[in-house]
């Protein structure tokens, strides 16, 4: 599958540097797209190159009815070898579901991974449904709505929290003279096992390089249990605590988040 990038690349980009500096690939979370990532990859871009993807069934990239970490990983894999495979390796930052597909990635084909940062989640699976989130897309009657205004009221019924209203309603759009998700919500509630699952990894060789996970203090994602039962696949894994952070720390602390990836992610942090 063809998926949909956005490419930043900045003025300051020397080709020099370009060359010296393996690209970024930014993989986002479920219910996400490639712009909720805007900001830290524009800012990314000073130094790197960087590629910012929507995953399957996630805004502008083609729906399907198969949907779980192999055949995600092998959107990225396929991407990475048509864009980006004359700089070898890439540098991986992946969030939630993203990072899910990256690490599938990561075990499954070693030698296209440089460095790999993993965003509030681990190769686990967990217990979280996304029922409620599910239902509040389904109960807006995208037909009778003349506004995004009027989509946050019906999301507001089932969604107390403000800001992941907003967040959700990023994926709203107008086309064809009416409102529609750019998300393949049928697909994506019957595939939901598998995203709060992992792949059987039994007969899977861990991936030998570093990782750095960064986690949300006030996220239930990556407790001590999960980053314990994280290092039987990732062994050089190491992590990170944003406490003030909670699931979305990218957005929620940015300037955090980025002091902590940057140092990682250039040629001289080792």
């Amino acid at each position: 599958m063809q998926l949909h990038a956005t490419k930043y690349e900045s003025r300051l980009l020397t080709e020099t540097v370009e060359q010296n500096q393996p690209p970024i690939v930014i993989l986002h979370g479920l219910f996400g797209n490639n712009r909720n990532w805007h900001p830290v990859a524009r800012s990314l871009s000073d130094e790197f190159m960087v590629y910012s993807l929507d995953l399957r069934n996630h805004g502008q990239s083609p729906h399907s009815n198969f949907m779980d970490y192999p055949h995600m990983a092998a959107d990225v894999l396929e991407f990475i070898e048509q864009v980006i495979k004359p700089h070898g390796a890439v540098n991986i930052i992946a969030h939630s579901m993203g990072g899910k597909v990256a690490m599938w990635l990561a075990l499954s084909h070693p030698e296209i991974v440089s460095k790999l940062i993993i965003v509030d989640i681990a190769p686990v699976t967990y217990q979280h449904d996304f029922a409620q989130v599910i239902k509040a897309f389904q109960t807006i009657p995208l037909d009778l709505i003349s506004s995004r205004k009027d989509a946050e009221t019906y999301l507001a019924e089932m969604i107390n929290d403000s800001s992941l209203r907003q967040f959700l309603l990023q994926n709203l759009q107008f086309s064809e003279g009416k409102y529609q998700w750019r998300l393949n919500l049928e697909v994506i509630a019957q595939s939901i096992s598998n995203i709060t699952g992992f792949p059987d990894t039994q007969n899977i060789k861990p991936f030998m390089e570093r990782v750095l996970f960064i986690g949300g203090g006030l996220s239930d994602y990556l407790s001590k249990e999960e980053q314990k039962m994280t290092r039987k696949l990732f062994p050089k894994a190491s992590f990170s605590i944003i406490k003030s952070a909670g699931h979305w720390l990218h957005a929620e602390q940015p300037e955090l988040f980025k002091a902590l990836i940057k140092p990682y992610i250039s040629n001289e942090a080792k």
